[in-house]
């Protein structure tokens, strides 16, 4: 009887695949219209499918005549609009082309998966009517996003503080920077909110409520050497980044050497967005392998998905700076994290980013996709016999003294630091 078994398992798989096959097949017969209409239509020039039609209440309009004009489109797989049920997240490639530069990839976000985006409209309605169900365009000009109008002269922080990640403790420093920064008006450069028309007004306090990412990317851009992903602009409900290479996953099993510079590089990323010469401390709430992507050619890290992104103020008192130690806890689900965010608002000398990268991304505790042990899994011999490095990220991870963690933080850079060195220097000599 038992002889047989393996026999009726390959059966079963094979017709499995066969099943899959063929459900394939019929699903491209029954959309073969669509897809042949797919390839010809640019869909990025369709205010519906964009949500232009949905504005004020979308995330901007500086991109909009490059969208209408054709300048943007979708890569291949990208205009097939049945494979969306498998693009949860609403991330697409796109290439951008200029008549002087050529053309290039970005990358389009909805920031949103479509369940949260139909949320957003129902929040609206509910905000202005009490029903989750209204004209959207006339509600938005009876929420608060239309009461804080040209006569209020700043943003305040009693205004929008607890809105969300961004402006979880937010000062009137870092509001006046998150207006002055702002991309989707062509008169940025002022902190005060009367200089910009009622529906630029409007389209930055919802994204300030719904998804600050493309706040955070402003405030803190790339050009200033800030880690994260360049904002191009925004159409409707459809933002564009520039692309910056692939997730971080895709080099979890890459060179031990090439593993090295990678953690050195999330190290250093915690330790600036910690301590910078700004005196803001941006905690990274989302830590996992897809949140960080690296340049194809300069090898660079870059956090890509800033959503959660708390931003908090280190210009304060001396008597707040007690400092604050995140606890380690185990949990059941991947890449999760310990925080409170009220204590990271409420003091200066803060070590939760050294903890998030160290847990979620390079030490033992680190799970993604199934897989356990981290970016610094098995390591050479003559570096695991010596210990440090496991010792480091323990105690970076899980501290066994008080404040350990800072510690273990700084060895921990500088150790990484002589690795990659060393790594170079052997390469060159070869």
């Amino acid at each position: 009887m038992l002889r047989f078994l393996p026999l009726k398992l390959g059966r079963l798989y094979r017709c499995l695949k066969l099943l899959l096959v063929v459900g394939l097949f019929v699903i491209l017969l029954m959309n073969t219209h669509n897809l042949f209409a797919s390839f010809q239509k640019n869909e990025l020039t369709d205010r519906r499918f964009i949500n232009l039609n949905k504005c004020p209440a979308c995330f901007g309009t500086s991109w909009c005549r490059k969208f209408m004009n054709g300048q943007v489109s979708f890569e291949t797989w990208g205009r097939l609009r049945f494979l969306d049920v498998f693009n949860v997240k609403n991330v697409y490639f796109a290439q951008y082309g200029e008549p002087r530069e050529g053309t290039r990839r970005v990358v389009l976000k909805r920031l949103g998966s479509n369940q949260e985006l139909a949320e957003i409209d129902q929040k609206i309605c509910k905000r202005a009517t009490g029903r989750p169900r209204c004209d959207l365009i006339q509600a938005m000009y009876k929420t608060e996003f239309a009461r804080i109008n040209g006569d209020v002269r700043l943003l305040t922080p009693e205004v929008v503080e607890g809105w969300s990640d961004l402006v979880h403790c937010p000062s009137q420093r870092l509001l006046d920077r998150v207006v002055r920064r702002y991309a989707e008006t062509k008169d940025s450069g002022s902190f005060l909110l009367k200089n910009l028309k009622d529906t630029e007004r409007m389209q930055l306090l919802m994204t300030l409520a719904f998804n600050p990412e493309p706040l955070v990317l402003q405030s803190f851009p790339s050009d200033e050497g800030w880690p994260f992903a360049k904002y191009l602009g925004a159409c409707g409900r459809v933002v564009a980044v520039n692309y910056v290479g692939e997730e971080l996953w895709s080099f979890y099993n890459a060179p031990w050497e090439k593993r090295v510079d990678l953690a050195r590089q999330l190290m250093d990323i915690a330790e600036q967005l910690t301590n910078n010469d700004f005196e803001f401390a941006l905690y990274l709430l989302d830590v996992s392998f897809d949140n960080f992507a690296v340049g194809p050619r300069d090898g660079k890290v870059i956090v890509v998905d800033a959503e959660n992104v708390l931003v908090a103020d280190k210009d304060k008192p001396e008597s707040y700076d007690v400092w604050y130690e995140s606890r380690f806890e185990e949990c059941d689900r991947e890449a999760c994290l310990s925080f409170s965010k009220d204590s990271l608002c409420s003091r200066v000398t803060v070590d939760h980013n050294y903890y998030a990268v160290c847990q979620n991304l390079l030490s033992r505790y680190a799970t993604w996709r199934g897989t356990t042990g981290g970016l610094l899994h098995d390591p050479p011999a003559h570096i695991a016999k010596d210990g440090q490095l496991e010792a480091l990220l323990d105690e970076c991870t899980r501290p066994k003294k008080r404040y350990g963690r800072f510690q273990a933080a700084k060895e921990l850079r500088e150790y990484l630091t002589q690795l990659a060195a060393s790594s170079s220097a052997s390469a060159t000599a070869r």
